[in-house]
């Protein structure tokens, strides 16, 4: 039975974020969910949930800021259309307009940084930690990186 009282939306670019995200379908399940990711040349469809695609994004490419000006309009426009309560964010680039928003509508933002992540935080991460409402580590030595994020262990 889904929670009606809740919107949540799953953020995450392709690849392993969008693979650690998928491992939230227990809590996309429970609640009234969209999923944004980013366009790829294989599926990423979930049967039952509503998808929105952005455009990928490489900060050494040189159509960087044309893709991110274009994700930042999407997001807006999937933001004002959907209108989550809470976007919960597996990372990377092309997912920080979607965060931002959130958080200017005065939204909750869920970060949670990369199981890849022992030693070091993503750009992104290190961007949002600013930002987020949680912020989620999966390595307990990420706690001297984010000392106020929250460890639980693994998503995995």
């Amino acid at each position: 039975m889904k929670e009606k009282n809740i919107k949540l939306c799953f953020a995450a670019s392709s690849g392993g974020h969008y693979e650690q995200l998928l491992m939230l379908k227990p809590l996309m399940d429970k609640y009234e969910s969209i999923i944004i990711t980013e366009e790829t040349l294989y599926e990423t469809k979930i049967n039952d949930k509503k998808m929105y695609y952005l455009k990928q994004v490489n900060r050494k490419e040189k159509s960087f800021i044309p893709r991110m000006i274009v994700n930042t309009f999407r997001s807006l426009q999937i933001f004002m259309k959907e209108r989550p309560d809470v976007v919960i964010c597996t990372g990377v680039l092309s997912m920080i307009p979607i965060c931002l928003i959130s958080k200017v509508a005065r939204k909750k933002l869920i970060f949670i940084e990369s199981f890849a992540k022992v030693t070091s935080g993503t750009q992104t991460g290190k961007l949002l930690y600013h930002f987020a409402d949680q912020f989620y580590v999966q390595w307990e030595q990420m706690l001297e990186i984010y000392p106020d994020a929250i460890y639980l262990g693994s998503i995995y």
